[in-house]
């Protein structure tokens, strides 16, 4: 693993130095599209060689985390004073990709109140909320607890960033910053993939008797899994986050037309919400799986566990939520909005690692769409929220 840490001589004094909006506006030309999603894509190294200079030019010590070359995840570490609680904030700093977007996706473009461009809302609008929040909160130096701030890579496909960077850095609580309209996200779900072999039998169309057709068996699973879908929707459910869900994916089968095709692989996902996990996912399956071997003649099958994400629910009593909902509330002039999130995010890396945590982001629109923008009233809003969480959890 490469960890270094780096300081850098201050940059020239600019207006991204205390304003959100120019250092958004920086952030979306820098071409950060995740390379797993789409290859090729230009990665993380170039934006966070700019968010390193940025921290270090405001007294950050700044650390690179590269496990793997040209992703790298960049931490940001305002030392307290000393006794007091440690913060991290953290958002990710790869996007999606460019094509079929409307217009330059990396021209940050300002219209009635909204900057439009990819990763403006999803989710450099937080990256850049959570970088000028640190720097104003710590500029005094009069804090007695660590202020980190996480840009982390990967999150947009597997989240390896975050799972570095917890290798090496912990912290009291922390914050995630994705785009939440400004609502509190005390939950989310997670997700659990599994791939299904469907074994058949090889033989020329002309002789059925010799063949099993694996593709036809599998029709009788995408039933079977219809169905516990709907069994799924009928249970008791989550009071944030409903219930858990599962669709197949990708489905892949067959030679040509003139054979009974041999094998049909199904790519399923699940949903979870808190109480479920992957173990508990491949019980369910395997016994949807075993009353087809039961009952549907020839059916033989191989189940097969791949990416797990757990669901993620936080403790609404915990000292970081209280906090931020008090400064939440002040700014918005209303208690905030509490929310569950269908979405998976890098909260449950923080809560695993043993970190309290809880989300809350911009408002605005166009996640992963062809036209993105984020609201830019709510990008200050949320800077100075997270600025005066900041400031109290680390005093």
């Amino acid at each position: 693993m490469l960890r270094k840490a780096f300081m850098l001589p201050e940059p020239p004094v600019t207006p991204a130095a205390s304003d959100p909006v120019a250092l958004l506006a920086r952030l979306v030309a820098l071409d950060s599209v995740n390379p797993d999603l789409v290859p090729g894509g230009a990665g993380e190294s170039a934006i966070a060689d700019f968010c390193g200079e940025w921290l270090a030019g405001r007294g950050f010590e700044v650390h690179r985390v590269e496990e793997r070359p040209g992703r790298p995840s960049v931490v940001g570490v305002a030392r307290g004073t000393g006794g007091g609680r440690s913060l991290m904030l953290n958002g990710h700093l790869d996007t999606v990709g460019l094509a079929g977007y409307d217009g330059d996706p990396l021209d940050p473009r300002v219209h009635d109140g909204r900057m439009f461009g990819r990763g403006t809302f999803d989710m450099k609008g937080g990256v850049a909320a959570m970088m000028v929040a640190a720097a104003r909160a710590t500029a005094s130096g009069s804090l007695r607890g660590d202020v980190i701030v996480a840009c982390v890579a990967d999150e947009e496909h597997a989240s390896f960033g975050t799972e570095e960077v917890l290798k090496s850095f912990t912290a009291d609580a922390a914050i995630v910053t994705e785009p939440s309209h400004l609502e509190l996200t005390l939950a989310h779900k997670g997700f659990a993939w599994f791939d299904v072999e469907i074994e058949g039998r090889a033989a020329h169309g002309s002789r059925p008797e010799l063949g099993i057709d694996a593709i036809v068996k599998a029709g009788h699973f995408l039933v079977a899994l219809e169905d516990l879908g709907r069994r799924l929707a009928q249970g008791p459910g989550h009071p944030l986050l409903g219930n858990g869900t599962v669709h197949a994916s990708v489905i892949r089968g067959g030679e040509e037309a003139s054979t009974y095709p041999a094998y049909c692989r199904v790519t399923l996902e699940r949903r979870t919400v808190p109480g479920e996990s992957a173990d508990s996912v491949e019980r369910e399956l395997i016994g949807v799986l075993d009353r087809l071997t039961d009952t549907v003649a020839d059916f033989r099958y191989r189940l097969i566990r791949g990416l797990y994400r757990e669901p993620f629910e936080a403790d609404p009593q915990s000292l970081i939520v209280r906090t931020l909902s008090r400064h939440a509330e002040k700014a918005l002039g209303r208690p905030p909005v509490i929310r569950g999130e269908a979405f998976w995010t890098d909260c449950a890396l923080l809560d695993r690692a043993g970190i309290p945590c809880l989300l809350i982001g911009v408002d605005g629109a166009g996640a992963h769409a062809a036209t993105e923008y984020v609201d830019l009233a709510s990008l200050h809003r949320l800077t100075g929220i997270l600025a005066d969480t900041v400031a109290d959890f680390c005093a």
